[in-house]
């Protein structure tokens, strides 16, 4: 599990037929503290995500497995919204 923040969204007039209706979002990494970590990447948002929600996302070829049975060209899918997260200090 990856965990980022949104911080924006991408709007394109053309694009691979696939991505027709489907929303990409700037994603910003963070760590489970929430501290900023890596590179600002783009996900296609498969739960409904907004602005500033912390979410969770995948890579590589599972991005693409919410989009089933449609072969979706991507490398990053945001596939839940966090509510909170607890850590452990031991």
């Amino acid at each position: 599990m990856l965990l980022a923040r949104v911080i924006g969204n991408v709007v394109s007039t053309v694009k691979n037929d696939t991505l027709t209706g489907k929303k990409i979002l700037v994603l910003q990494p963070i760590d489970s503290a929430g501290k900023d970590r890596g590179e600002k990447l783009l996900a296609l948002d498969s739960v409904g995500a907004g602005a500033a929600e912390t979410v969770y996302y995948c890579r590589g070829r599972e991005a693409g497995f919410p989009w089933y049975p449609d072969d979706v060209p991507v490398d990053a899918t945001i596939v839940g919204i966090v509510d909170h997260v607890n850590v452990s200090r031991q």
